[in-house]
């Protein structure tokens, strides 16, 4: 078996996807003592106060249906596009829930209203990528990488945030929930992905003494692997402490629902717990609805209800910390304006981004929305983007986690000007 092989054994067995490779953070620490774009080497216990504020980002793969989640409900061209799928009004059974009056949310995510009455929680419409592609593989890149339309782009935005935040990292600044390292984590910056579900917590062939003295034995004082190996070991003590640290009084009480209820408030736990963990990031799948989307019911409500659910008990999870914290929902495009001959919609353009968080100037549905009559549709068939989705992101790098001009710059480049008035979070 080569090294390689043992390395991934070792990843599996302790529940975590260690980096290796031409992007790998093994690089970053085998430069020992120097220091990255952020001014601080990887491998230490973060400065005092430097991951108190905390983002955590989740990719709806498939291109979730935008106008159905944040409907223009009082806008006669709407029902006219849907005449099968479009939201009811507020007022009847499964109708959208009043927003401001012409915007009503997906009745499935009424478990977010409090957070929107709060104030906390804000939506941009007519958001996303400016580049054209309808392609999920080009654009869900194109999102992770944060620069539409150059595919060579060999890291992604939240590794490059990484190593501009201030403080020094440890690998567990940045996790991620689910079964593979995500594009937008990529790169030479610490990062570790942990397992959806309860496997994320439980002890794997790793924590059995006698096997982890083998690894121990092979690789501690490796050369090239020693470095790499360590720090996985030391993330996966790090995780399964603070996972492990409530769950006797998690026995207590009824089980979570099933899916990302059940991961976020297992995240919720890991960031009370551990204070190392400033940026997670979630990717969920099943988004591209074709056929039998279904309006206040069916398809789409099936798969908004769990997130809404899931996005809420995360809020209150997170207790004082959610202060501090911002959540940013995103997927790669929208869908288009009208419903296709099965009930659904096909590819789009422009979309919603949802922020929720204790900083947020919510109770708004923000952006440039130019309505959504045949002549204000991009290609005459779907949503324009008239926000840049990376301004969205800088606007809270820069607002959220205080990035400088020049940080912004390293982890959006050639990005567009901010539009001036642009406000989602307090200062």
């Amino acid at each position: 078996m080569q090294r390689r092989d043992f390395l991934n054994a070792f990843a599996a067995g302790a529940g975590l996807m260690i980096p290796l490779g031409r992007h790998a953070w093994a690089a970053t620490a085998a430069q020992g003592a120097g220091t990255g774009a952020g001014g601080a080497a990887p491998g230490l216990s973060p400065a005092g106060g430097a991951t108190d504020r905390k983002l955590i980002v989740i990719m709806l793969r498939g291109a979730v249906d935008g106008m159905n989640v944040v409907a223009p409900i009082a806008d006669a061209n709407y029902a006219r596009l849907r005449p099968t799928i479009a939201l009811a009004a507020p007022d009847q059974d499964n109708g959208a829930l009043d927003l401001d009056g012409y915007f009503g949310l997906h009745p499935a995510l009424a478990p977010l209203m409090p957070l929107w009455r709060e104030k906390k929680l804000a939506f941009v419409h007519a958001s996303g990528s400016p580049d054209i592609t309808r392609s999920h593989f080009d654009a869900q890149d194109y999102m992770e990488s944060a620069t539409p339309g150059v595919k060579s782009t060999p890291d992604g935005w939240m590794n490059r945030l990484i190593a501009n935040l201030p403080g020094t990292s440890t690998p567990t600044r940045a996790v991620s929930v689910g079964p593979t390292m995500p594009r937008i984590l990529a790169g030479q910056a610490p990062a570790i992905n942990i397992a959806n579900g309860a496997a994320a917590g439980k002890a794997g062939a790793l924590d059995r003494p006698q096997l982890a003295a083998a690894f121990d034995q092979l690789y501690m004082g490796h050369a090239r692997y020693g470095k790499v190996y360590q720090d996985g070991r030391e993330a996966h003590k790090e995780v399964m402490a603070a996972t492990m640290a409530e769950a006797v009084a998690a026995d207590g009480g009824a089980p979570l629902p099933n899916g990302f209820p059940d991961d976020a408030a297992r995240l919720a736990v890991l960031m009370r717990n551990d204070p190392n963990v400033q940026l997670a990031f979630f990717a969920l799948g099943g988004w591209d609805t074709h056929a039998s989307q279904g309006a206040g019911t069916g398809q789409l409500a099936n798969r908004l209800a769990p997130l809404g659910q899931g996005l809420a008990l995360l809020a209150q999870r997170l207790g004082p910390m959610f202060a501090d914290t911002t959540i940013v929902v995103m997927s790669e495009f929208g869908r288009t304006a009208r419903e296709n001959g099965n009930g659904g919609t096909d590819h789009g353009h422009g979309n919603v981004m949802w922020v929720l968080g204790g900083g947020v100037a919510g109770g708004k549905v923000l952006g440039d929305w130019q309505g959504v009559g045949d002549g204000q549709l991009n290609e005459g068939r779907d949503l324009p983007v008239t926000t840049d989705f990376r301004t969205v992101l800088a606007h809270i790098a820069e607002r959220h986690l205080r990035l400088n001009d020049s940080q912004l710059a390293r982890v959006f480049p050639r990005m567009p000007a901010v539009a001036s008035g642009f406000r989602l979070l307090r200062a």
